[in-house]
């Protein structure tokens, strides 16, 4: 069963009905010239009786990364239009991207996310119906699979991440800037050993066309947020908005791995991930890392002010 009764089976169908018409395409691979899809992931609840509604995307491009500024193509209502989405997207499907808080007398109204891009529009709309709260096991079977579930249930609790130094920054075109966060868990999920399994020889190279064609579509897969293997806790570094690009040496920094002495049960792990970053124009850029243990993440945005490459 699922959160408050209602069946993991009955969530997944929910999900596959809103992403159908994404899904009907997966044939097609575009690597360019498609729009991006706001897609609404769920809620969760807060200490203080408020609301967090969740979101992701669907960039329906393999190559192209869409940029839509903030504003009557990219809104979220009613209170928007900035109500912290991101205005640079991704490739493919990117989920659990940000968040935003709604009060506990919310009741039933929707909060909705428009974007326009390549000349369509499409909407998501977050509601606080039951079918959609969100729990540690929903972010546990999308973030890493059904195969990876436990029981009893890990009480796993989201990383924290805290800059080193200012999260206001200045930078010159061309010229790279270095950034620095320190990062803690406890440890959760812990790592689970198997055995490996001799391969079936008689199978090789007869696999199930359809099953290649949902690992290829698989957001585990796609997710530019996600820990490199035999990683445990690691830090992604994205570029949310901006007028430009942004180059990451490294985006995704492994801060405690599963190797580690100490590190294969739970505890606090803890670390600092260091990147370097270049960006491409002058401007204003919001870049956010994601604290991960696999699972669950927590964001930390840092301002930079680039200044043109004559400016010194």
């Amino acid at each position: 069963m699922g959160v408050r009764g209602v069946p993991i089976a009955q969530r997944i169908a929910l999900v596959f009905v809103s992403l159908a018409p994404l899904l009907s395409q997966a044939q097609i691979r575009y690597s360019s010239g498609q729009n991006v899809v706001p897609v609404y992931e769920g809620w969760e609840r807060n200490p203080d009786g408020s609301f967090n509604m969740v979101f992701g995307y669907m960039n329906r491009n393999y190559e192209e990364q869409v940029d839509v500024p903030i504003g009557p193509e990219n809104r979220i209502e009613p209170g928007g239009p900035d109500q912290g989405q991101p205005s640079h997207f991704y490739p493919r499907r990117q989920e659990f991207v940000f968040k935003v808080k709604v009060p506990k007398d919310w009741g039933d109204k929707d909060l909705v996310w428009t974007l326009q891009s390549h000349g369509k529009a499409e909407k998501a709309f977050g509601s606080l119906m039951p079918v959609w709260e969100l729990s540690t096991l929903v972010y546990l079977e999308n973030r890493r699979g059904a195969g990876a579930l436990t029981f009893p249930e890990e009480p796993n609790q989201a990383p924290s991440i805290e800059m080193v130094g200012s999260s206001k920054r200045t930078a010159i075109v061309g010229e790279p800037i270095t950034l620095s966060v320190d990062v803690s868990d406890d440890g959760y999920p812990a790592v689970v050993r198997r055995r490996a399994r001799a391969a079936d020889s008689s199978r090789e190279g007869k696999r199930d066309s359809v099953t290649n064609i949902f690992r290829a579509q698989s957001p585990v897969s796609q997710a530019v947020v996600r820990l490199d293997p035999g990683v445990r806790l690691g830090v992604t570094w994205v570029l949310y908005q901006g007028p430009g690009s942004a180059h990451f040496d490294t985006m995704r920094v492994p801060v405690v791995k599963a190797d580690a002495a100490g590190s294969s049960g739970p505890g606090v792990l803890t670390g600092k991930a260091t990147t370097k970053v270049t960006f491409s124009e002058p401007g204003t850029y919001k870049l956010r890392a994601y604290a991960d243990d696999s699972v669950l993440t927590t964001a930390l945005d840092v301002i930079v002010t680039v200044q043109p490459a004559n400016a010194h």
